[in-house]
C-alpha cells in the first residue's frame, strides 16, 4: 500500500491493488485509514508503554482503557478477574473503578509476580480491592483457586491479558467463561496481533495465532456467547468503530 498526502488540497490517496481511491484528508475514512497506520507505529514504538496509573505502570492504549471503563460502568461486576497482571496498573485501574462505583473487587491471575510488582501492589492505597494469585492461568488448580473466590450469584467480568497464542486464550476462554454472567464480557485482549504480522521483523504467524483468532473459534463452538462490541453510550462524532488494540475481544453472555 502507498498513501500520499496532499495537506494543500486536503487529500489522501491511497494505492492498493490496480484502481488508486481518492478521498478527503477530514473524512472519516482517510480517519479510519491513518488511525490503523498510528496503531501499527505505535505498536512498534511502544507507546502503550508510556502510561501509569494511580503510580503503577499501566501498558494500555488509552482508548482501551476508556472503553473498557464504559463497559464496567454498565455491567457494574461484582469481580472483574484479570489474567495476565505485568506491573500491576491495570488491576489498579479496575479497582479505582470499583471504588469509585461502590462495587466490586478484583482478581489478578499472572505465571510469574516479581517481588517488586508484588510489593507495590500489595502496598497501593486500593490493595484491599485486590486479590493476587500466581500461577499459570490454564492451570486446574489455579482455575479452581479463582473459581473459589468467587460468590454464588455474584456477577463476573473477565479479562484475558496473559498469553496471547491463540491455543492458549481458547483455553482461557473454555476455562473462564462459565465464571461470565449474563450480560457480562470475557475479553480477549490484544487481537490487533493478526493486522501487525505484515510488518518486518514481527512474527508472520501472528495473522493467524492471536487472541482474536481465539475468540472467534469459540464463539462458533459456543452459541451462548457472541462478539459483541459494546454501545458508546456517548457519541457526538463522525467515529463509530473503536481505534483499540484489542478488535473482536468483547464477548457478551447471551444466556
Amino acid at each position: 500500500m502507498k498513501i500520499t498526502i496532499d495537506l494543500h488540497a486536503n487529500t489522501m490517496q491511497i494505492e492498493q491493488g490496480d484502481a488508486p481511491v481518492a478521498l478527503n484528508l477530514n473524512s472519516k475514512e482517510a480517519f479510519e485509514c491513518l488511525s490503523d497506520l498510528w496503531l501499527k507505529c505505535g505498536w512498534v514504538n511502544k507507546y502503550a508503554y508510556s502510561f501509569s496509573w494511580l503510580g503503577r505502570p499501566v501498558i494500555q492504549l488509552p482508548e482501551d482503557l476508556i472503553r473498557i471503563q464504559e463497559t464496567i460502568y454498565r455491567v457494574r461486576p461484582d469481580v472483574i478477574v484479570e489474567t495476565g497482571i505485568a506491573h500491576g496498573g491495570t488491576l489498579i485501574y479496575y479497582s479505582s473503578l470499583c471504588k469509585a462505583i461502590g462495587r466490586g473487587r478484583v482478581i489478578g491471575v499472572d505465571i510469574e509476580i516479581r517481588p517488586h510488582n508484588r510489593q507495590a501492589i500489595e502496598s497501593h492505597e486500593l490493595a484491599g480491592y485486590i486479590t493476587l494469585i500466581e500461577g499459570n492461568a490454564i492451570a486446574e488448580p489455579v482455575v479452581e483457586h479463582v473459581k473459589s473466590l468467587v460468590n454464588e450469584g455474584e456477577k463476573v467480568l473477565v479479562i484475558l491479558d496473559s498469553n496471547h497464542t491463540k491455543q492458549h486464550v481458547l483455553r482461557e476462554l473454555e476455562l473462564y467463561s462459565p465464571l461470565v454472567s449474563v450480560d457480562s464480557y470475557i475479553v480477549a485482549t490484544d487481537g490487533i496481533m493478526e493486522m501487525l504480522a505484515e510488518i518486518p521483523g514481527i512474527r508472520g504467524d501472528w495473522a493467524w495465532d492471536n487472541p482474536k483468532a481465539a475468540a472467534e473459534e469459540f464463539v462458533r463452538r459456543h452459541p451462548d456467547f457472541a462478539i459483541e462490541e459494546p454501545v458508546f453510550p456517548f457519541n457526538e462524532s463522525a467515529v463509530t468503530d473503536r481505534i483499540t488494540y484489542w478488535p473482536s475481544a468483547y464477548i457478551r453472555r447471551l444466556k
